[in-house]
C-alpha cells in the first residue's frame, strides 16, 4: 500500500488528511482517506468526523473525500440561511384542502380511503419468477477480505467439520462466503445441497439455491457454542464502546482546560 499525508486546509490547524492506494489484489488502484486530529486521533467517515467536531464546525459542505469545501453547497447552504431568516417568525396561513390535479375546471376535495373492503393487490406475474443464477457465482467473492480500524485482515472463522465444500477449487473461504451469502439473500432454510449426484457432476445436478456444501445439520451442541460466542463478542463489543467513551470525555475536558488557560492568560 502507497500512503501519502498532507495538511488539510479546510479544517482547523493541525489536521492531517491521509489517502491509502491498494497496490495489489482485487482492489488495486484503488484508495481510501482518513482523517487524523492534532492529538493523532483516526477518522474514517464524514459521521464520525462530524461527531468528533460536534458544532465547532460546520461540515455540510466538506467533500470527505477530497478534503475540501464544495463552493456549490457553500452558496446553497448560505442562500437557505438567508431565505430561513427571512421567513423566521412568519406562521402558514394556508388553509385550502388537498385538491384533485385533473383538468377540471372545478376544484374538487379528496378524501383518501385506505381500508375499503374491494381494494386488491395485483402482482406482476414476471416479476414474482426468481432469476436464475450463474453456476458457481460464489467463486467470485474469493480475494475480498475484511479490515479492522488498524487495517489489519481479520482472521475468518473456522468452519465446524460437518460443513464441506462443493465444486471445483472451492476453498473454506469460498464456502463461508457462499453460506453469509446464502443467508442473507434468501429466506428458504439453509441445508447446502441433498442431492448425492452433485458430488460426481456439480455442473448438473447442482441446486443454486443452496450454499456449495453438502448436506449437514445444525445439533444443539452447535446452537450452544454459538449463542456462547456472541456473548464473548458482546461483551468485547461492550467494553470497546466503554473505552471510546472515556477517551472522548478526557479529549473533551482537556479542550476545555486549554481554553480555560488561555482565557486566563489574557
Amino acid at each position: 500500500m502507497e500512503r501519502k499525508r498532507f495538511e488539510c486546509s479546510a479544517l482547523p490547524s493541525g489536521w492531517k488528511r491521509e489517502e491509502v492506494t491498494r497496490k495489489s489484489g482485487l482492489s488495486a488502484g484503488k484508495s481510501d482517506v482518513y482523517y487524523y486530529s492534532p492529538s493523532g486521533k483516526k477518522f474514517r467517515s464524514k459521521p464520525q468526523l462530524a461527531r468528533y467536531l460536534g458544532n465547532s464546525m460546520d461540515l455540510s459542505s466538506f467533500d470527505f473525500r477530497t478534503g475540501k469545501m464544495l463552493i456549490s453547497k457553500l452558496n446553497k447552504n448560505r442562500q437557505r440561511l438567508r431565505f430561513d431568516s427571512a421567513n423566521q417568525g412568519k406562521p402558514d396561513l394556508n388553509t385550502s384542502l388537498p385538491v384533485r390535479q385533473t383538468a377540471s375546471i372545478f376544484k374538487q376535495p379528496v378524501t383518501k380511503v385506505t381500508n375499503h373492503p374491494n381494494n386488491k393487490v395485483k402482482m406482476d406475474p414476471q416479476k414474482a419468477v426468481e432469476q436464475p443464477r450463474q453456476l458457481f457465482w460464489e467463486r467470485k467473492l474469493t480475494g475480498l477480505n475484511a479490515f479492522d480500524i488498524a487495517e489489519e485482515i481479520i482472521k475468518t472463522m473456522d468452519l465446524p467439520k460437518g460443513l464441506q465444500g462443493v465444486g471445483p477449487s472451492c476453498t473454506d473461504e469460498t464456502l463461508l462466503s457462499a453460506i453469509a451469502s446464502a443467508l442473507h439473500t434468501s429466506s428458504n432454510p439453509i441445508t447446502g445441497q441433498l442431492s448425492a449426484a452433485v458430488d460426481k457432476n456439480p455442473g448438473v445436478w447442482l441446486n443454486t439455491s443452496q450454499p456449495l456444501c453438502r448436506a449437514f445439520m445444525v445439533t444443539d451442541e452447535d446452537i450452544r457454542k454459538q449463542e456462547e460466542l456472541v456473548q464473548q463478542v458482546r461483551k468485547k463489543l461492550e467494553e470497546a464502546l466503554m473505552a471510546d467513551m472515556l477517551a472522548h470525555a478526557e479529549e473533551s475536558g482537556k479542550g476545555s482546560d486549554i481554553a480555560q488557560d488561555k482565557e486566563e492568560d489574557v
